[in-house]
């Protein structure tokens, strides 16, 4: 079965996307994450096709998430620890 889901970036942190089935909408994203994410901004609609591949995310998850709950979160990457140290921080090691 092929799924198409809207995409959302969240407008309170960068890289964070909120995945929805497309024919449920935003409805079925509970409120305190909806509040934790902020407005959403629309990024794009994706027919989710089992053979497909995301960039940061395992598209077997997304399509669970969709079928189960009507969301995912895709939260941002982890910090890149040299950029961070290259910023004056000081290690924790």
């Amino acid at each position: 079965m092929h799924l198409i889901c809207s995409i959302y970036r969240s407008s309170k942190k960068d890289e964070m996307y909120l995945y929805v089935d497309k024919r449920k909408g935003l409805d079925a994203v509970p409120k305190a994450l909806s509040e934790q994410f902020g407005t959403p901004i629309h990024v794009l609609d994706m027919l989710l096709r089992p053979e497909r591949t995301l960039a940061r995310v395992d598209m077997a998850k997304v399509r669970q998430a969709l079928q189960t709950q009507g969301w995912f979160l895709q939260l941002p990457p982890p910090p890149d620890e040299d950029l961070y140290l290259a910023e004056g921080h000081n290690s924790a090691r």
